[in-house]
C-alpha cells in the first residue's frame, strides 16, 4: 500500500500488539511519533488520532468477537467509525465479511496497513449518517462513537434507522458522559488496560452495549 500516508503510519508508529489482544497487531502512536504534526490549528495539546490508538469502546468489541466468534461469523459486518480497524480485524478473524467506514484519510490507510498485518481483508467503504442504511450488513459495530454531544446527535438517529431497518447495533464505549444509556442494553464489560483517551489510568473497563427497541 504505497503512497505518503502509508509511509508516514509504517515509520512513524509501531506495529505492536493489542493490549490483551496479543493475537492482533496495530501501528500504534508512541512517544516519538510526534502525531502532533497532524494537528491543526494553534491547539498546544491536541486530541490523539482515533487511528492511532487502540480505544476502549473498539477494545470492547473486539474482545468480545474474539471470545464469541459466533456472533459474527459469516455475517457482514459494518465496523462504523473504524479508526485503527482494531473492531473490524477481530471481527474477520472470528470469520465475517467487514466493511469498514472512516472518514479520516489517514484511518483508511491504517486501516488497510493493520487489516493486510493481520492476515484479513476489509473493504472500505463511505458512510454518511443522513443516509438510508447500508444494503447487505447484518451488523453494525460501532465503537467509540459517542464521544461528544455534536456527534451523538447524528449518531443515534441513524443507527435507528439501521436498526428499523433489520441490522443489528452493537456498541462499545467506556461510558462516556454523552452515551446515550437508556437507549442500551448492557451486553458485558471488559478489563481494556491503558488507553488512548485514558493515558494517565492502568485500568479502565470497556463495555459492550446493544441498541434496545424504540420504546412505543
Amino acid at each position: 500500500m504505497p503512497g505518503p500516508i502509508a509511509d508516514f503510519i509504517e515509520h512513524s508508529l509501531r506495529l505492536e500488539p493489542v493490549p490483551l489482544l496479543p493475537e492482533i497487531q496495530l501501528y500504534t502512536a508512541h512517544a516519538g511519533s510526534r502525531l502532533s504534526r497532524l494537528a491543526e490549528g494553534d491547539d498546544p495539546d491536541p486530541p490523539a488520532p482515533y487511528w492511532a490508538y487502540a480505544w476502549a469502546g473498539g477494545l470492547a468489541l473486539a474482545q468480545h468477537f474474539c471470545s464469541q466468534p459466533e456472533l459474527v461469523a459469516g455475517k457482514s459486518v459494518l465496523d462504523l467509525g473504524a479508526g485503527s480497524g482494531l473492531v473490524g480485524i477481530a471481527a474477520a478473524r472470528a470469520g465475517a465479511r467487514v466493511f469498514a467506514a472512516e472518514i479520516d484519510a489517514y484511518g483508511r490507510v491504517a486501516i488497510g496497513l493493520n487489516a493486510a498485518a493481520n492476515g484479513v481483508v476489509i473493504e472500505l467503504v463511505d458512510i454518511d449518517l443522513a443516509d438510508p442504511p447500508p444494503a447487505g450488513v447484518a451488523l453494525i459495530a460501532a465503537g467509540d462513537v459517542f464521544y461528544n454531544s455534536q456527534v451523538g446527535a447524528v449518531m443515534l438517529p441513524y443507527l435507528r434507522r439501521c436498526q428499523a431497518a433489520g441490522i443489528a447495533v452493537l456498541i462499545g464505549d467506556p461510558d462516556r458522559r454523552d452515551l446515550p444509556r437508556d437507549q442500551l442494553e448492557l451486553v458485558v464489560s471488559y478489563a481494556v488496560g491503558d488507553v488512548g483517551d485514558a493515558r494517565d489510568k492502568t485500568e479502565r473497563r470497556g463495555s459492550v452495549y446493544r441498541l434496545l427497541p424504540p420504546q412505543t
